[in-house]
């Protein structure tokens, strides 16, 4: 062999390569380059391949401790932004509520007497407590490309001490009678799994999502109940994260293609939103049910044109200075007819023991809805600054609005958006953010959030215009997480900055932050004091995280032990109180010139949880 270069001849061999399988000598084989003796080449690969399923999720236990949340307010229960603990006595203009079961050493309105009869009201303004889930994503990889992806909660948002051993309800409603073992809940000494209509609504496993993924050579295929998210998740929201409660979850047949050499992406996607009663009996649970009629179905189609830049030319473009800009819009049709979709007295076709003649004759009403929702994002990043912007509107008409044929017709004209600026500074252990949102409120509705169950009644017009954020989008800890819900009819500047005390390459850190939040309503006559208003709110947090497991190589995720102490306060301002009517009307039937004042609200949250 020669020992000088040979251009020519090299480039001869290197073009041969591949020309031809190589021929496997016998005393080769015999040594077993491969299984069993065999080399495995790429397009043999399909029949030697295992599925391989890969295990994620999070197991947490929240503490949470809520008090006064209700403002001080004196309101009835069913009319009440947040209802009163209900083992507080209290007096309303024309009601008393709550227990009088406390001696004068446990009432505060005992006037310092020392009876020990237990007649005296029981005062009480703080709920607490703690809730669990584990949760469990598994990921069944058959092929490179092709996967099964699921998520299932089990003991989800269980709330510790909720299934004692003694107590189960019936069929109607009622609670079975307690053994002789436990005959009191003062002698409860165990914990009972959870079991739909025995001991809890929910059972102790809980499979949310189940969907199947293909990749073909021009693009991806996925179908099945799958995670839904857009843009910042005002209005689409996946809540996947570690401490969510709400998502968006869609039965969806979507197809993704798109031009990776520009990172424009295009999607289409067919949503079975409502498909109305199908054949289902409690008579015969197997076989294969079937939709029974198609024109109630909610039709429900997602267009979507995004341009998303590939993360690791991401960070190679904000390590050099470049600015890199994302976002696109996600649009929705969704339409139907008929419905039988209204509780009460509407002869409801979804019952799973309805007969074929009460099916047949299911009191159909004309629907006729149709709404556009076109929803815009925007990212803009530059080095190590952040800016999001999510803009959706829904428009749309709806023929009747009732569930006998004669109902009014409405229209919708709901707007909401959402912006997000954030700055990190000190090798990224400072980052500072600011948060605006706004949602559209409605004049001629009396409330921001909804006070009845079903359609809220329209007083004025007939145009349903209060834009409700995704609940899983959140903003704070007490007004707009739990006592409004999320964020609807309203909007908010939110400032906040955290710093990580202590942060290591592997993602291990110590921290803290702050934010403080100011709420006003969007439609002042929405209130109940009738004034934009609704609080300033000052949140703390500490928080830690260990990173152990199999997560630990990504920085960017939450991997190992992670634990948070969250404390807010919420300062009521005029539009959560009273009008002045109102007000004077509740302090002379109680005779008591504070009564119509508002108090603050605190909240105290201990998280503590396990991601793998």
């Amino acid at each position: 062999m020669s020992v000088f270069p040979r251009p020519q001849g090299d480039a001869t061999a290197l073009r041969a390569q591949g020309a031809q399988r190589p021929v496997e000598k016998p005393e080769k084989k015999k040594q077993g380059a491969g299984p069993d003796g065999e080399q495995v080449y790429a397009e043999d690969w399909w029949s030697h391949a295992r599925p391989v399923l890969e295990l994620h999720g999070y197991y947490r236990l929240r503490a949470e401790l809520f008090h006064n949340f209700s403002l001080g307010r004196i309101d009835q229960p069913n009319f009440a932004m947040w209802p009163m603990p209900i083992d507080n006595h209290y007096v309303t203009a024309s009601n008393e509520y709550g227990p009088s079961l406390c001696t004068a050493d446990e009432s505060p309105e005992s006037s310092g007497g020392t009876s020990t009869d237990a007649t005296y009201p029981c005062k009480n303004k703080t709920q607490a407590g703690a809730n669990m889930r584990f949760r469990l994503n598994p990921e069944l990889h058959i092929s490179d490309n092709l996967r099964i992806l699921s998520q299932i909660d089990m003991l989800d948002n269980l709330v510790l001490g909720s299934t004692p051993n003694g107590y189960a309800v019936d069929s109607t409603g009622g609670v079975y009678q307690r053994s002789g073992y436990a005959p009191l809940g003062a002698f409860d000494n165990t914990q009972e799994p959870p079991s739909a209509g025995v001991n809890s609504l929910r059972d102790s496993i809980r499979v949310k999502r189940v969907w199947g993924e293909y990749l073909t050579p021009v693009g991806m295929l996925r179908f099945g109940r799958m995670p839904s998210h857009w843009g910042l998740g005002i209005m689409a929201n996946a809540g996947d994260g570690y401490d969510d409660d709400y998502q968006s979850t869609a039965d969806r047949i979507m197809f993704l293609t798109g031009l990776k050499s520009i990172d424009l992406y295009l999607a289409g996607a067919w949503d079975f939103t409502n498909e109305g009663a199908t054949s289902e009996t409690l008579g015969n649970p197997q076989g294969q049910p079937y939709d029974l009629g198609q024109l109630d179905d909610v039709d429900q189609y997602v267009f979507v044109l995004v341009r998303k830049t590939n993360p690791e030319l991401q960070k190679l473009q904000l390590a050099q200075g470049k600015l890199v800009l994302n976002g696109g819009a996600y649009v929705v049709h969704r339409r139907q007819l008929l419905a039988n979709d209204l509780s009460g007295t509407t002869p409801n076709v979804n019952g799973l023991d309805r007969s074929a003649d009460e099916r047949a004759n299911s009191g159909y009403v004309r629907r006729g809805a149709i709404t556009w929702i076109p929803d815009f994002w925007v990212q803009l990043l530059y080095k190590k600054f952040r800016f999001e912007w999510e803009l959706v509107t829904i428009q749309g008409d709806i023929d009747s609005n009732q569930a006998a044929d004669g109902g009014s017709p409405q229209s919708i004209n709901m707007w909401g958006l959402a912006t997000e600026l954030e700055q990190r500074l000190v090798e990224d252990r400072l980052r500072l953010q600011f948060k605006f949102g706004w949602a559209s409120g409605d004049p001629d509705v009396k409330g921001i959030s909804p006070i009845a169950k079903g359609l809220q009644p329209q007083f004025g017009d007939d145009t349903i215009s209060t834009f409700r954020f995704h609940p899983n989008y959140k903003i704070d800890l007490i007004l707009n997480r739990n006592i409004l819900s999320r964020v609807q009819g309203s909007y908010y500047f939110r400032p906040s900055v955290d710093y990580d005390f202590m942060r290591k390459p592997s993602g291990q850190k110590l921290g803290g932050g702050t934010a403080v939040i100011w709420t006003r309503a969007s439609e002042f006559v929405q209130t109940p004091g009738h004034a934009r208003d609704l609080g300033v709110e000052l949140d703390l947090r500490l928080y830690f995280q260990s990173k152990d497991g199999a997560l630990n190589d990504d920085p960017e995720k939450m991997g190992g032990f992670y634990t948070m102490l969250e404390w807010g306060v919420l300062f009521p301002l005029a539009g959560l109180g009273y009008q002045e009517l109102e007000a004077d009307t509740l302090r002379d039937s109680l005779q008591d010139s504070g009564a119509a004042d508002t108090s603050t609200a605190q909240a105290l949250r201990w998280y503590m949880g396990i991601m793998f």
